[in-house]
């Protein structure tokens, strides 16, 4: 039981803390105060916390206001981020209570079980790699949109090019946006193994590509070239954050079909302390094994897939499907690996 303890609700304008102190003799004291969510107010939130002598302080993982919270709070007292479904899941909640006594009654029984918050540099890796996979999922909805676009003016590049956006069909598709309209003259500006189809492009590039099409074309690969110039440098901006973990993750990639980029979204998402994990199943099926994202390697895929293992429908239905093959794959990884990798991972 934690004798000076609070709970804190954290709405967007406002923060509710709610001290209890346990004395001696077992009297208990509590005392609820407003705080603004601006910066000057979680100083003053934190002052008080600690003229109080408190010890932990909790609260929910709902949404992102708890993060300037818990950024003012972490190193002055310890800071339990509680899971907003396991406190549900709590009998005994009345109505009639406010969130912040809830929640401090809780941590001060000790009936709060604390939701895994990586050190502040994992922290900052992990939002920057976070923003790249935006950024990458935005280029190749622009590029899809493209391929579309393509579509709609009868020219069936995508058809004969495998990338549309290669160095020949981004040629191609300049060409178009420069007036060519001539499917002989489009199909020669083809490169390498592309000029073997040149009998396929020149049917495939038979279209009817109007102004309209042109307009969409010309903000799409702005647009696409934007967005590349932007991973690139976002890229280059997060080598110097990866370069202390540089064993960790030659470690990682030694897992089958784990690249740099994957291995960096790994060791963001996890971290490098494997204690916080009570075992390795626990690690593989966790939210953070999701938000990695990381395919399993071809043989974790059955031959005879599932119906909801196939790619079609929605996006959201995609998105899920990736997450729940990423938390079969590392176990699958892990148990492929050397013996010795196993056991060296549990000394990040």
């Amino acid at each position: 039981m934690y004798r000076r303890c609070a709970g804190l609700d954290v709405p967007q304008k406002t923060v509710v803390a709610c001290l209890l102190l346990t004395a001696a003799s077992g009297r208990l004291t509590k005392e609820v105060r407003t705080f603004a969510s601006t910066t000057a107010g979680l100083l003053a939130l934190r002052e008080w916390l600690s003229s109080q002598g408190v010890t932990h302080v909790a609260m929910q993982s709902t949404g992102g206001y708890w993060r300037p919270v818990f950024n003012l709070l972490e190193g002055h007292c310890e800071v339990i981020l509680a899971n907003a479904q396991h406190m549900k899941a709590v009998p005994g909640h009345k109505t009639d209570i406010q969130p912040s006594e809830w929640i401090a009654d809780l941590l001060r029984h000790g009936l709060l079980c604390a939701s895994f918050i990586p050190p502040k540099p994992i922290r900052d890796l992990r939002d920057l790699l976070r923003y790249r996979k935006a950024l990458v999922r935005s280029r190749t909805q622009a590029i899809n949109r493209v391929h579309k676009v393509l579509e709609t003016a009868n020219s069936k590049l995508s058809s004969v090019a495998s990338a549309v956006l290669g160095v020949s069909g981004r040629e191609m598709i300049e060409a178009m946006l420069a007036g060519v309209s001539d499917a002989e003259a489009l199909a020669q500006l083809a490169r390498k193994r592309l000029r073997a189809k040149l009998p396929a492009l020149r049917e495939a590039l038979e279209g009817r590509v109007e102004e309209t099409h042109r307009i969409l074309l010309r903000h799409l690969l702005e647009q696409i070239d934007s967005l590349q110039g932007k991973l690139d440098t976002l890229s280059e901006q997060i080598e110097p954050l990866l370069a202390p973990y540089e064993v960790q993750l030659e470690r990682l990639l030694q897992i089958p079909g784990v690249g740099r980029t994957a291995a960096a979204s790994l060791l963001a998402e996890s971290g490098t302390d494997m204690s916080r994990f009570p075992s390795a199943n626990h690690r593989a099926t966790s939210k953070v094994a999701a938000n990695a994202s990381v395919p399993p390697p071809p043989r974790a895929i059955p031959t005879c897939r599932p119906c909801w293992l196939r790619w079609g429908g929605s996006s959201r239905i995609r998105r899920t499907t990736i997450c729940r093959l990423s938390t079969i794959a590392w176990p699958i990884a892990l148990a492929n690996c050397a013996p010795s990798w196993r056991s060296a991972t549990a000394s990040w």
